[in-house]
Order: structure tokens, then sequence, then C-alpha cells
């Protein structure tokens, strides 16, 4: 239907190498996952040695250097075919551009050649119990060691607190996790660290149950009096919900990928499912309310696709804004469970049975609205600008 001139041949090309990859090593094994409510260690070490982590890395930290572009493909072809347990997207895409961005070189040195592999894993530690969308709201609390000399910029942090929703929690090696240094300094307090989970004081909770997205190991994480070196910080002290700000545009077009992706997807499952199903003498697709469903919901996330496209373009010239990635964001997630919704209706009793994608795609669909800032922030952001300068500057905190 339209031609996504954004990729060029090489895209293309990747595309086939990991579908092909995701064909062999995922697709037949998703459904156990999903049973175990986890994925195993050897995919990661799989996906790795096969390139697909990482792929914007630098070669001087063991990646191959290529453009964010070559990230979105794997995204893209996980999701077209379902396989949400892959915790891929946290560690790509998020934990490993805060340490090529932020990170010393020690810390690029030490963890991004691992991530690359799929040898250590990565998660991203910020939600709590009392603080999702307010990331300055944040309690777990990072103190320098109360027997350091004052002034010892060098002083080792002791570091207490509570995370929850952690994506790939069960599994990482290495979290950026934020926490407050000063309690009393609001978002200025805000500081972020690379914890090893090998450190002595972290544990992990239970793998937590979820409506959706079963495969991916989702859990609390606890910090008791755990001791972490200065050096572990990442950028500055007080300078952690900055490095955060900087980086939810891209977090908000990543969502907006997989929607525009699995709205498409859902769309094609429903049509091929239509078409064969029989009612009344006639296809399911012969109906005209079948039709003009699946045509409105056609036309509309050819929209989505469109603008999403643009959004990309615009984050890989350093230029998207943080008002048209939460557009792009509010638009595909809320589409994505419409569409989910819809298509299921169509594929009636079995659009209800778990082993349909449809099922397990209505299931997964929900967080999309949540993940990355809920569609109520994200409205805020958007009309906060529209309403720049016109209102009571408490209207739209």
């Amino acid at each position: 239907m339209i031609d996504r001139k954004i990729f060029t041949l090489e895209h293309d090309m990747w595309r086939e190498t990991v579908r092909k990859f995701v064909e062999k090593e995922i697709v037949p094994l998703h459904a156990q996952w999903e049973r175990d409510g986890i994925v195993p260690r050897e995919l990661w070490l799989k996906a790795g040695e096969a390139g697909l982590l990482c792929c914007t890395v630098p070669e001087e930290y063991g990646g191959l250097g290529l453009d964010y572009l070559f990230d979105v493909v794997v995204f893209e072809e996980l999701w077209r075919v379902g396989a949400s347990g892959p915790g891929f997207l946290i560690h790509t895409d998020l934990v490993s551009t805060y340490i090529l961005s932020f990170g010393s070189e020690e810390q690029k040195r030490h963890w991004l050649p691992k991530m690359v592999r799929g040898e250590a894993i990565g998660s991203l530690g910020m939600t709590e119990p009392h603080a999702g969308s307010d990331l300055k709201a944040v309690r777990t609390k990072a103190v320098r060691d109360p027997e350091a000399k004052p002034g010892d910029n060098d002083a080792d942090f002791v570091i207490n607190g509570q995370k929850v929703f952690i994506s790939n929690g069960q599994m990482c090696d290495v979290i950026v996790l934020a926490t407050k240094t000063d309690s009393d300094a609001g978002a200025k307090g805000v500081s972020l660290f690379l914890v090893d989970a090998a450190t002595k004081g972290f544990e992990r909770g239970s793998n937590l149950e979820k409506l959706g997205m079963k495969a991916q190991d989702t859990s609390e994480l606890f910090f008791d009096n755990m001791r972490i070196p200065a050096s572990s910080m990442l950028g500055t002290e007080g300078g952690g919900f900055k490095l955060m700000m900087t980086k939810l545009a891209q977090e908000r077009l990543a969502q907006a990928i997989r929607s525009a992706t699995v709205t498409e997807t859902m769309i094609e499952w429903t049509v091929d499912y239509t078409a064969e199903r029989r009612a009344f003498g006639q296809t399911i697709g012969d109906f005209q309310n079948t039709q003009f469903v699946l045509a409105d919901l056609k036309a509309r996330s050819v929209m989505a696709r469109v603008f999403t496209d643009k959004c990309i373009e615009l984050f890989m010239a350093g230029e998207l804004d943080s008002v048209d990635a939460a557009m792009a964001k509010l638009v595909t997630s809320e589409l994505h469970c419409e569409a989910a919704d819809k298509c299921l209706q169509l594929f009636g009793g079995w659009g209800y049975m778990w082993e349909y994608p449809i099922c397990r795609a209505y299931a997964d669909a929900r967080i999309v609205k949540i993940a990355g800032g809920s569609v109520e922030i994200m409205k805020t952001i958007i009309a906060r600008e529209m309403f720049k300068g016109k209102l009571s500057p408490k209207r739209l905190d």
C-alpha cells in the first residue's frame, strides 16, 4: 500500500536474515516460553551471535556500528509474529543507548561488548510502586558512605529501595537504576547508576504474572544496603532526570513502531481468516460490516504508519521532539488496542482461544497504553504545547 522509502536494499536484506532467525529460533518455541514465563538465556546468546542485539553500537565496543533502522527491523520482525517474549527492545533501544550516550569509557568497554554478544542482559530500573510516569518521585535512595570523609567524591554509595514492573528483571545482568541522591531537590535530586546484578544487596522478586506478554520476565527488584562505587554513576550526580528526559522521545517512538507493526499484522490475520471462514452460506468477509470494519482500520493504520516512519526519519536526523513522539505514541497505541478488539470480534469464539495469535495479541495489546508513558501523559504533553502561554502555569502541570 505504501512504499517505506526510509529502508534501503541493505535493510531489506537484513530483514530477510532476521525473519529467518525469528522463524527458526523463536516462533516454534514461543508458546512454551509463555508457559514458562521466561525466555531462556540461550536465545540471547544466539541472537547476539547472529548480530540482532544492539546493532547501532560502534565497532570499537563490539557492535556493528549500523544505523537505527537495523534495530527497527529486528523489533518489527519480532512483533510481526507476536513474539512479545524476548526483551530485546529494553536491552537494545534503552539500556545500551544510555550506556553509549552517557557512560564513561570504562563503563562502555565493560558492558557494551557483553550486551552485543548477549552475554549480559540489560534492564531499566525506573518504575516504583509509588512512581510510574512521575520519575522525579522515585524513592530508591543512594547515599554516600556515612563513614566517608566530607568532600570525598570517590566514596561508595549505599542504595536502598524497590523497583517494580521491570522487564528482563529475572535475567538482567546490568541495570540502569534511577535513585534519589538528594530527597529534597526534586528532579535535580535524581541520579542514575549502572548496577551489576551480581552486587551483594541486590535481590530479585518473583516473576510477576501479567495479563499479556507472558513470555517476557517482569519482576520486582530490591536493594538492601547495596554498596556500589562512585564510578558506577551514569552521568553526574543530580543529573539523572535530565538524562532520562533526553531518551523519552526514543522510547515512545519504539512504542509507536511496535503498535503500528502489530496493528498491520492483526488486520492481515483477520482478512485471511474472514476470507475463509463461512457463515450463513458465505464467508465472513462477504459481509459489508466486515469489509467496513477492516477498511476503516486499514486506512487509519496506513496513516499511523506514515507518521511513524516520518518520526523515525526525524529521530535519525536528531530532530524528533517530545510532542511529535507523544502524538505518535498516543495515536498508534490507541489504534493498536482498538484493532485488537475489533479484529478478535471478527474471529468469533475462536478469537477467544489462546491458541489463536489474535487472542494473544489482544492480551499483549493493553500494555501499550501504559508502557513508555500513559496515554494521559501523552495528551498532557500535546496539550501543554498547544496552550503554551495561554493558560495559568498550573493548569497543565
